[in-house]
Formats: C-alpha cells, sequence, structure tokens
C-alpha cells in the first residue's frame, strides 16, 4: 500500500495498477469531494448532524410527524447553499475529464446530494442518495426539479395531490437509490476508487469489501485522512481531493 504526504502531493501520481484501456471504472464519492467548494459535511465534529437530530429532519417517520419541520430545514440548507455561490472544484474537474479521456466506462456513484459532478460536466452518474435541487411525491412517486422552498400546499405535478412532495434525499431508513444498477456496476469493474468517504454510511461503505471478495477490481481509497475501511483497499493517497484526485488522474491517463 503506498501513502502520500498528508500536506503536499506530487504533480502526479503513479497507479499501483492501471486498467485496461477498455476497462470499467467506479468511483465512490462522499462529502469530502464537495468540502473545499464550501459545503458542509454531516458527519464531521462540526457537521450538519452535531447541531441538528437526525431523528428530527431526516427519516421518513420525522416526516410523517412533523413536515414543515422537515420542509424548514431542507428549505434553509438549499437557501444556504444558494448564497455561497457553491461551485465545482478541481476534484470534480478532474473526474469530469477522466471521464471523457478514458476509452473505457468511467462511472460515479455519489452519496453527495448536490449537483456538483453534473456542473464539472460529468454524465455518467448515479446520486445513490437523491438531490437536493429535486422532490419528490409520496404519493405517486413522481420526480421534478425543485430549487425553491417547499411545504405541505404544494400540489404534485404528477397526480395532482397536495400534501406529499418532500426532498428528493434517502432518509435515514430508506433503502438508497439505484442498488441494482451500482450492483452491476461494481461487480463488473476493472478499478474501484472511492474519494472522500468516511467509510461508516452502509450500504456504499460495504462495497470496497464486497468488489475484493469477488476478486473483479483494484481497489483505490483517495482520501483527507484514512476512513473506517481503510485497511480494505489495495492502494490509498492521502491529501485534500482538489490535490490528490487530479494527481491521481493524471497518472492514470497517463499510463493507459
Amino acid at each position: 500500500m503506498s501513502e502520500s504526504a498528508h500536506d503536499s502531493s506530487p504533480e502526479m501520481i503513479e497507479p499501483a495498477v492501471v486498467p485496461p484501456r477498455d476497462g470499467r471504472i467506479v468511483i465512490l464519492t462522499g462529502a469530502g469531494i464537495s468540502k473545499e467548494s464550501g459545503l458542509d459535511t454531516f458527519r464531521d465534529a462540526d457537521g450538519i448532524w452535531s447541531k441538528v437530530r437526525i431523528e428530527d429532519v431526516a427519516t421518513p417517520e420525522a416526516f410523517a410527524r412533523d413536515p414543515e419541520k422537515v420542509h424548514a430545514f431542507y428549505n434553509m440548507r438549499r437557501a444556504l447553499n444558494k448564497t455561497r455561490k457553491i461551485l465545482p472544484n478541481f476534484a470534480h474537474a478532474a473526474l469530469s475529464h477522466l471521464e471523457a479521456a478514458w476509452p473505457g466506462e468511467v462511472l460515479i456513484v455519489t452519496q453527495n446530494v448536490d449537483t456538483l459532478h453534473e456542473q464539472a460536466g460529468s454524465k455518467n452518474l448515479l446520486h445513490m442518495h437523491g438531490v437536493h435541487a429535486k422532490a419528490r411525491c409520496n404519493f405517486c412517486e413522481n420526480v421534478v426539479d425543485w430549487s425553491g422552498d417547499m411545504s405541505t400546499g404544494d400540489e404534485c405535478a404528477g397526480c395532482g395531490r397536495a400534501g406529499g412532495m418532500r426532498p428528493h434525499v434517502v432518509w435515514f431508513g430508506e433503502m438508497p437509490l439505484e442498488m441494482d444498477r451500482i450492483s452491476w456496476a461494481l461487480s463488473n469493474c476493472d478499478l474501484f476508487i472511492s474519494i472522500g468517504t468516511s467509510g461508516n454510511v452502509y450500504p456504499a461503505a460495504g462495497f470496497v469489501a464486497m468488489i475484493r471478495r469477488n476478486g473483479t477490481a483494484h481497489t483505490v481509497e483517495l482520501n483527507l485522512e484514512p476512513s473506517a475501511g481503510a485497511s480494505m483497499f489495495e492502494e490509498s493517497h492521502y491529501g485534500p481531493a482538489s490535490q490528490i484526485v487530479p494527481a491521481y488522474v493524471k497518472g492514470l491517463l497517463a499510463g493507459a
């Protein structure tokens, strides 16, 4: 296992293993890749869940009990992100470049509910935890873009009923989205890269273990510091995402 220094990263990181030119790459991203763009993380000591109770705003039970309180929390999050003018960073841009330049398939599976990957130009992308800028109807499952405030009075454009519109995000106790497609991709990839994840949130935290059991792909962790599952990865590099992700992508493309 190789580790880069925490204080600085080389201009190019030479990967221990480069997949075949037509090889499939799956990249898992977490809050760490967006933190340098100015977005709050959830699980850091000063993160969102240190300031508000999960049980009050991020479960189906909370929405059933007090939907206006849940709406108020997500309305605040949307408004805050707008005022900050959050933009993609070098790590997002590097992954978009990798998707465009790699001869084979590159799939990004993100746990993040922001749209920074899309803004950077990534196209082959799955949001397993949903997206802040969308709403979903609890009655008919219709999903629509949503940039403003949301309330119990909003009517669904699909079924016309009011009271069922909710943030299109996966709450605690709910099944992540796109799991069939993600499982297939993990089982058929040649390289798995985990970026900016804590290794504490399942099922994403179990992806590397599944790949190692199958023996199908080389596994790499790119993170600010070792995650809870760091020992499962065959290769790791640590430092700010905006430094190590472009450096690793540059090395990967150079070796292709």
